[in-house]
């Protein structure tokens, strides 16, 4: 299986901001614009009326130059009303053609942004949803949800078995462009999680960032899926246990974590190291958790065909593979087992 490499983002660094302003101020000043460009061809038109040359009564009024800028913006105009002087053709030529397409350019990305894009997205929306089933959901995109993708690729998961739920749109970008789904939206909501359709996914990985976010998204989703297994990261201990209550399945606390493998590496320099290897898929072993096989019933923990058996789960109490009920695995335990990973299964032969 080929590893996956994490891309290596770009040298340059671009800050970019929201747009403050609400849609009807931002289709106000595009009016503006288009009204405040009419004013002053109109203008220019009028103080240089002498270049012009009305075909049909000789006289130029001010009707008229408001007719004439108006066809000559919109269109290539009729030949009723044409410049004559140099100066009115220059203007014409230099000034007004750029404007006619300025204009273009405004209706276009105006319509664009405001009717076709939402529409587009509207139907792309639909699309996706028909076909999510037995997929992924990472709520928060920061820094350990960024991880957990990157993991879970690496792992053999691809991107469209994944969504991503953020309400920053920049957070958005790096999972788009790897081919996941993504939804800019708040996950604490149930539109958004029934959105992604969380009634039918696999998992759910909570890296909101504040733990009362993740508490109240871990809420929201038991309360959509009560059998969906959900990982949560919390940042305080104290909130560990209203993670539990709220309904996560796993509760990670990235600090704890840390906090073990610095106290490892006292003990042995190469403690912590064996336990990141454990925990990423990069390193030369794997954690490996599964049901056990009819043909495994009846034999002990250690006699695995493949892998070291480090736990028993049965009836959801875990025992360690020193205890009497590791002796002799029964139907519907689960194991849990350190495993080569993928790349070294073939030296087990």
């Amino acid at each position: 299986m080929m590893r996956y490499k994490r891309p290596r983002g770009p040298d340059r660094v671009t800050l970019r901001r929201n747009s403050p302003l609400p849609i009807w101020a931002q289709i106000g000043w595009r009016v503006a614009l288009v009204l405040g460009l009419l004013l002053l061809a109109v203008a220019i038109h009028w103080l240089e009326r002498g270049g012009l040359k009305d075909s049909f009564d000789g006289h130029v009024s001010f009707l008229d130059v408001i007719y004439f800028t108006m066809i000559s913006i919109t269109t290539t105009g009729y030949g009723d009303i044409v410049p004559t002087s140099d100066r009115a053709r220059m203007f014409d030529a230099f000034v007004v053609t750029p404007i006619r397409i300025f204009f273009v350019l405004i209706f276009i990305g105006t319509a664009y942004t405001f009717v076709f894009r939402r529409t587009w997205d509207r139907w792309r929306m639909e699309r996706i949803q028909q076909n999510l089933s037995n997929h992924i959901i990472i709520a928060g995109f920061g820094t350990s949800g960024a991880e957990a993708l990157d993991e879970l690729l690496a792992r053999g998961a691809g991107p469209q078995e994944i969504v991503v739920i953020d309400p920053n749109p920049e957070a958005l970008e790096r999972p788009q462009s790897l081919g996941c789904a993504v939804v800019e939206a708040d996950a604490t909501r149930d539109k958004t999680l029934q959105a992604v359709r969380i009634a039918e996914a696999q998992a759910m990985i909570v890296s909101a960032g504040r733990d009362d976010t993740a508490i109240l998204i871990t809420l929201t989703a038991r309360h959509l899926a009560p059998e969906l297994k959900i990982s949560v990261a919390v940042r305080n201990e104290d909130n560990e246990l209203l993670a539990r209550q709220a309904g996560a399945t796993t509760v990670i606390n990235p600090v704890s974590f840390a906090g073990l493998l610095l106290a490892g590496s006292t003990h042995g320099a190469h403690i912590s190291d064996y336990i990141a290897d454990l925990a990423s898929s990069h390193g030369r072993v794997r954690l490996s958790e599964r049901e056990i096989r009819p043909d495994e019933c009846g034999k002990p923990l250690s006699a695995l065909a493949k892998g070291l058996g480090v736990r028993v789960y049965r009836g959801g109490k875990p025992y360690g593979f020193w205890e009497a009920e590791a002796r002799a695995l029964m139907p519907g335990d689960w194991i849990v087992e350190i495993l080569p990973t993928k790349e070294r299964e073939a030296d087990l032969g």
